[in-house]
């Protein structure tokens, strides 16, 4: 493995310190009005960086070890839609460049290069196995030369696409980490066995970290995160959820139907999926026994993918033993003016704090 980084990166695996992501840029730019939900280009990239690299920084600040170059979805067959190929050079090349230079003001980050689902491949069909080839190797061959330590592949449904992705990232001698988006049938689109034979095949071809991403909330990937670390070394393997709580009725959060939706008709399709998923995000707290629970298997590599915010990560991050430099600000309910406990604290809005919480009857 070339590159003291790729050879940390790797030792750090090994070691009870699990590797900390922090992805989910995707819909964090949408909600932050820098993104149009639809085609999900990150064009922002090149028109607001600074917006990118603010995120970056939040990232960094709550603990997240991976400074994850937002190329998801930067590829060739995705700048075709809007028709900006021109762009796909500058807009990969940046998105490193920016992830580098706010790595550099979090010490001991690692930076990674970004290849995903690129919605062309088919089983079977050698047309689109070699634009598949080479959407990956353009992608991954400006990011190696803007200097990633490691590669991640991301929200990979088929197992031909995953082999294909290990195949083209293993000619840059990088370490590789390949998450598989297991949708609500439960498993991969082209094959029969299970999630966790699929990691042992992908683990047997050379790739360095496999395991889940995307998709399924904690509630639902934890169980596939049991499953494949009886198949693959419990410390190379990864998991890293989306924010949203899916359940074993609704595992993905494609899946997650909303009845109680005031303005249904507002709503494309009437599907929370994606941009009516809010009343589904899941809390600090759910994320934090997520990681908790995964470092108990020994999992290596664990975060949270769409839906996940610096708050979720930063949780995470203490769940894990950790103390970040946004730690100062984690909640601390004692100062809380009617909830808290603080000796100073006026005691009739203490008094009145049974209240805030109480329902009609009466009861908390």
């Amino acid at each position: 493995m070339s590159g003291d980084k790729g050879s940390e990166f790797l030792g750090r695996l090994d070691s009870d310190d699990p590797v900390l992501h922090a992805g989910g840029y995707l819909f964090e730019m949408e909600r932050r009005g820098y993104l149009q939900a639809g085609a999900f280009v990150p064009e922002v990239v090149l028109e607001h960086p600074e917006a990118i690299a603010q995120l970056h920084h939040e990232f960094g600040r709550a603990g997240a070890d991976i400074m994850l170059a937002f190329t998801y979805y930067s590829h060739r067959e995705k700048l075709r839609l809007i028709g900006k190929e021109d762009a796909l050079e500058p807009m990969n090349r940046q998105a490193v460049q920016i992830a580098r230079k706010v790595a550099a003001d979090h010490p001991g980050m690692f930076v990674a290069g970004n290849i995903c689902n690129t919605n062309i491949y088919k089983p079977g069909s050698a047309e689109a196995e070699a634009e598949v080839r080479a959407i990956f190797t353009e992608q991954l061959a400006w990011a190696v030369e803007e200097g990633i330590d490691l590669i991640v592949c991301e929200t990979i449904a088929f197992l031909g696409e995953a082999k294909i992705a290990v195949e083209v990232a293993k000619e840059f001698n990088k370490p590789i980490v390949l998450g598989f988006a297991i949708h609500r049938s439960g498993k991969l689109r082209d094959f029969d066995g299970s999630v966790a034979d699929a990691c042992k095949i992908i683990r047997d071809a050379g790739c360095d970290v496999i395991g889940v991403n995307c998709h399924r909330g904690p509630a639902t990937m934890y169980p596939l995160v049991e499953e494949i670390v009886q198949a693959v070394e419990p410390s190379r393997v990864c998991a890293f959820p989306v924010a949203y709580r899916t359940t074993p009725d609704q595992p993905t959060f494609g899946s997650i139907r909303d009845p109680d939706q005031p303005v249904p008709n507002d709503v494309p399709g009437g599907l929370p999926f994606p941009v009516a998923l809010d009343p589904f995000v899941v809390t600090r707290y759910e994320m934090a026994d997520f990681a908790r629970r995964c470092k108990a298997l020994g999992v290596g590599y664990v975060g949270g993918c769409c839906g996940s915010a610096p708050h979720h990560i930063r949780a995470m991050a203490e769940a894990l033993g950790r103390t970040t430099k946004a730690s100062v600000y984690s909640p601390d309910m004692s100062k809380h003016y009617a909830l808290g406990t603080d000796k100073s604290l006026k005691s009739h809005n203490q008094a009145y704090a049974g209240s805030l919480a109480r329902n009609e009857s009466g009861h908390l």
